[in-house]
């Protein structure tokens, strides 16, 4: 009876020795799957991975070059339009010389037969009418005398003398040049003042005023005096950063 025990016991310490020896076995035995490539072979494999990582460096670099030409055309293209933008607004007070089709006028003063020319001046409210009546017809851009006419342009009569902006008009005769955009505005301008009543308001103050035909070149000078803004005020920013 001992003796069955102890086979029994035998057979179980030399299972248990069996799977533990198994298990230590399976432990250190190489995977199944193994890199089987040679030296070249592997050479050849990193070195198409360090071309792929040189291409995508390429790449990249020629993304971030293009970014920066963009970056700079795109502040290039601000200060254009800054430029252009400031260009237009001294245009458009006067403040730049302005080249285009249009046409001449001459205020001379009229002579009789019987005698010399009579030395009276211009006066500025006929001045004036003549004034708003290129502006009706499209006379865009004024000098009367070399001066520039703008919208804060004063005329008006010091000591019997008639002045623009302080520039006397006391010897005639006077060169008034108005300048167009187009030559078809020149055309119509000039059509309507040799139809305009104008040279009649003019005779009668003892003037004559001449028409000259339409030039495909006016010159037409800036304003050089300074520009006086009045009743303009500072805008204060709304409370909270937002105006």
């Amino acid at each position: 009876m001992d003796w069955h025990k102890k086979n029994i016991s035998f057979i179980v310490i030399s299972a248990v020795v069996g799977f533990m020896i198994a298990i230590q076995f399976q432990t250190v035995k190489e995977p199944v799957e193994r890199d089987t490539r040679d030296i070249w072979q592997l050479r050849e494999a990193l070195l198409k991975e360090k071309e792929l990582q040189s291409s995508l460096l390429a790449e990249i670099r020629s993304i971030e070059e293009k970014l920066l030409a963009y970056e700079s055309e795109r502040k290039q293209s601000k200060e254009q339009v800054l430029r252009e933008t400031l260009d237009e607004l001294k245009a458009e007070a006067g403040m730049s010389v302005v080249h285009g089709p249009g046409i001449t006028l001459q205020v001379e003063p009229e002579e009789f037969q019987l005698g010399s020319p009579i030395n009276k001046g211009l006066s500025p409210d006929l001045l004036k009418r003549l004034l708003n009546e290129l502006n009706l017809y499209g006379g865009k851009y004024i000098a009367i005398d070399g001066q520039r006419i703008i919208n804060t342009t004063v005329i008006r009569d010091i000591n019997n003398e008639t002045k623009i902006d302080g520039h006397s008009l006391s010897n005639l005769p006077i060169e008034i040049k108005v300048a167009v955009d187009t030559s078809a505005a020149a055309e119509k301008l000039y059509n309507r003042m040799k139809a305009s009543k104008a040279t009649e308001e003019f005779f009668i103050e003892d003037l004559r005023l001449v028409v000259n035909e339409v030039s495909s070149k006016i010159s037409v000078p800036a304003y050089e005096n300074s520009i006086r803004i009045r009743n303009m005020e500072l805008v204060k920013e709304a409370e909270g950063g937002d105006g």
